[in-house]
């Protein structure tokens, strides 16, 4: 076996700089055809006095990885990032270490790079303005993921409070695009919406959603937290990585069904959408949910590894 000692340590800087966020999402894209999320592992949650352990196992080609990961409760002041781990690549044939990379910044390249992915299939080409709702790293990198798949002309941020969505749009935006501070109700004039937010409850209203408009929703993965209305789940077309991850921890999901909003049978999976089996229905807006599963960190992983030349051989991922 190799000893751990002796296995290359790839930091977020270094991942970052291997893997650019457009590489990031071309790398999902992909895959979407051939990955069965339903059948891949389940991940192990266990609640922590402030927050939660996250084990991630899962398989994908000629890799597996497990991803370990705490996650902190909103606020907590003693967490440098609220999300902190590490990701242990293997080689799936030998079952040997072949990796170690910085769980976090994984999580941060993949989040966005799964959501492009996905609205790049189901947004319409001409997407120009593009909502966002949160102030954190997520809402930030998301701004890029969709920058790298759609001609944006305008972007509004919305944030808990308007000193932070002020504080927000002036660091992010640039002399490439400004990026307007809004309140909730500018999802009226958006293609695209993204919510990376940390809310337990609705953060904008049904109504002000139109047939044209795509949204992204990746803030939560429990059962008892949502970004979304359930009213907008159920006139929506719903996308999911999977049914069994989506019907045990979308919360958006999860409630929208239980106010008789949705019905389990009317969630499409990224794979149906990827391969054609369903069709994009275009008449209503499409509601991407997605809460991270670890197949999608074992892709990044495995082309950051490749692009490391780490385990260069062919058939690699990426």
């Amino acid at each position: 076996m190799v000893a751990p000692a002796s296995l290359p340590y790839i930091d977020g800087d270094a991942a970052r700089a291997a893997l650019p966020l457009r590489d990031a999402i071309d790398a999902v894209a992909r895959v979407l055809a051939v990955v069965d999320a339903d059948a891949q592992p389940a991940r192990t949650s266990t609640a922590l006095s402030r927050g939660q352990f996250l084990l991630m196992p899962g398989e994908l080609g000629e890799f597996a990885g497990c991803k370990v990961l705490t996650v902190a409760e909103p606020g907590l002041a003693q967490a440098p990032e609220r999300i902190q781990g590490m990701m242990l690549l293997f080689d799936a044939r030998s079952l040997a270490p072949v990796a170690v990379l910085d769980g976090a910044a994984l999580t941060a390249l993949r989040t966005p790079a799964v959501s492009a992915a996905i609205a790049d299939l189901v947004t319409p080409a001409d997407a120009s303005t593009v909502a966002v709702f949160g102030t954190g790293p997520q809402a930030r990198a998301h701004i890029e993921a969709i920058r790298a798949i759609r001609p944006v002309a305008r972007t509004f941020v919305v944030g808990r409070t308007a000193d932070r969505t002020a504080a927000a749009a002036a660091k992010w935006g640039d002399h490439r695009l400004a990026v307007i501070p809004a309140r909730p109700d500018i999802v009226a004039e958006c293609d695209i919406v993204v919510c990376a937010t940390t809310a337990a409850a609705p953060v904008l209203t049904s109504g002000n959603i139109g047939p044209r408009t795509t949204v992204v929703a990746v803030g939560s993965h429990e059962p008892h937290r949502r970004e979304l209305p359930g009213e907008l789940l159920g006139r929506s077309q719903v996308l999911v990585e999977g049914r069994r991850v989506a019907l045990s921890e979308a919360g958006d999901v999860i409630m929208a069904i239980a106010e008789g909003e949705l019905d389990d049978s009317d969630l499409v999976t990224f794979r149906d959408i990827a391969t054609g089996s369903a069709e994009i229905a275009f008449d209503k807006p499409r509601v991407v949910k997605t809460c991270g599963m670890v197949w999608q960190d074992v892709v990044i992983a495995a082309a950051v590894a490749a692009r490391r030349g780490i385990r260069l051989q062919e058939g690699d991922l990426g």
